[in-house]
């Protein structure tokens, strides 16, 4: 049993963190499938991270009074029950409150996890574990969300988290840490923290935001999506070498990542077409920034002090927070955008449909047929493809049908491209102001 303990407990720290954005790339589904708005669906991410963010230090101070062994069982029990309560949601309010309790769950995993591995690996090997398994975790989930619901179904992406957790609940069991000792008292890393809640924020309009352009505006499949947005964290992998490879100093770097940040969500703002190709050189940017900061910072933040799970959950806590706060200012930016777009996209519609080469006959039922399908999904990206299933033309007449089609697909993919510019823009602007919490540096001092 030692010898899958840590492993165990690795992969569980990975599955929380992951699950803070690994439905990402099922939210349109999810959508569709449970009847939600685009405001609702956002809930889906919102309470999870909020709870996690406002519960891990609550979590961390609990720890110092509890069987370590205990607690963490109890977490990672909570977060697997959780999970499969997730899977069999039947509505958008119950997957919300399944994913609340998952989030309390999580918060007491992740703090019990991180001393049961310091216990397992000693200090600086089990902090590296812990560290590595969130990295991981945070940069997989999405792609392995697209692809479980590409392949599965969205609520395959809770059941396959079901097997991995109940595992870890023995190996929890097997392992006799000691809470650690610490002061009573003690400050938080505040600038480190701030600044990472800050580029979290940013970092929720280049995945959550992305990803919705990409599915329900541009109608590319999660798979194809899941794929496209693997290139933030390759990229954020591919940044750490480069930094030992320039050693510029941990102000500078940090700095770079910023601006580096910023810079790819203003190209995300701003493609020429909906061309996926587009969409991978700002994603390169975002993840070299994002390499470039978050290891910094972390260390800032925790730098093995005491009482170290405490420290840790102010870190946790800044991430998660800060990806709350992305969503709370840019969902209603994008949701206001795109509801702004349809009058115009409709009257693009119009026009288009009025100038083609069909028999007039043939116009009136495209357009009955149009008109039914934009009034029925008001307040997202209309999908047209079912109502041109529906129109029965002339064999003649057939191909000027498609290409009406393929006319009326590109409208509506510029529209949802002006419709998300303004959120990109904004969180370029949050990226920005994480550079501002660096300005007071002069020489690097304890906080």
């Amino acid at each position: 049993m030692r010898l899958v303990t840590a492993p165990l407990l690795a992969v569980t720290v990975g599955l929380v963190l992951a699950d803070s954005a690994i439905v990402t790339l099922a939210l349109p589904e999810i959508l569709h499938h449970l009847d939600a708005s685009v405001g609702q669906v956002a809930w889906v991410l919102i309470a999870y991270n909020l709870v996690l963010g406002l519960g891990a230090v609550p979590a961390a101070l609990a720890f110092r009074r509890a069987d370590p062994r205990i607690f963490t069982a109890v977490g990672i029990a909570m977060f697997a029950g959780a999970s499969a309560w997730c899977a069999f949601a039947d509505s958008i309010e119950v997957l919300i409150v399944a994913r609340c309790v998952q989030a309390v769950g999580g918060a007491l995993a992740l703090v019990g996890c991180l001393e049961q591995l310091v216990a397992e690996r000693g200090e600086r090997r089990g902090v590296g574990w812990w560290v590595t398994a969130g990295v991981i975790g945070t940069a997989v989930g999405p792609v392995a969300g697209g692809l479980l619901t590409q392949a599965i179904s969205w609520q395959a992406i809770f059941v396959v988290q079901v097997p991995f957790a109940a595992l870890a609940v023995p190996a929890a069991l097997a392992v006799r840490a000691v809470p650690q000792q610490g002061p009573d008292r003690h400050r938080p890393a505040i600038r480190a923290n701030l600044t990472l809640a800050l580029l979290s924020a940013a970092l929720t309009a280049a995945l959550f935001l992305l990803v919705l352009l990409l599915v329900e505006g541009w109608g590319r499949s999660p798979a194809t999506a899941a794929l496209t947005v693997s290139v933030v964290p390759v990229a954020a992998i591919a940044a750490r070498p480069l930094a030992r490879l320039f050693r510029p100093p941990p102000e500078v770097e940090i700095a770079v990542g910023c601006f580096l940040v910023a810079g790819g969500l203003v190209g995300l703002a701003i493609p020429p077409s909906s061309n996926l190709l587009w969409s991978v050189a700002p994603q390169a940017l975002v993840g070299l920034g994002l390499g470039l900061t978050v290891d910094q910072l972390t260390s800032r933040a925790m730098d093995l002090r005491l009482p170290r799970s405490e420290h840790a959950a102010w870190t946790i806590g800044a991430r998660h927070v800060g990806v709350v706060l992305g969503l709370a200012v840019l969902t209603p930016v994008f949701t206001a955008d795109l509801q702004d777009a349809q009058e115009p996209a409709q009257e693009a519609i119009t026009s288009l449909v009025l100038d083609s080469p069909l028999m007039p006959q043939d116009k009136v039922s495209v357009a009955e047929a149009l008109g039914g399908a934009l009034v029925d999904q008001q307040g997202q990206v209309p999908e047209l493809a079912p109502a041109f299933d529906r129109i029965d033309v002339a064999a003649g007449e057939q191909p000027a049908l498609d290409q009406l089609e393929r006319d009326l697909d590109d409208q509506l993919e510029r529209a949802a491209t002006r419709a998300f510019r303004d959120s990109f823009l904004i969180g370029a602007g949050l990226a920005l102001a994480a550079l501002l919490t660096l300005v007071p540096l002069g020489r690097r001092r304890s906080s």
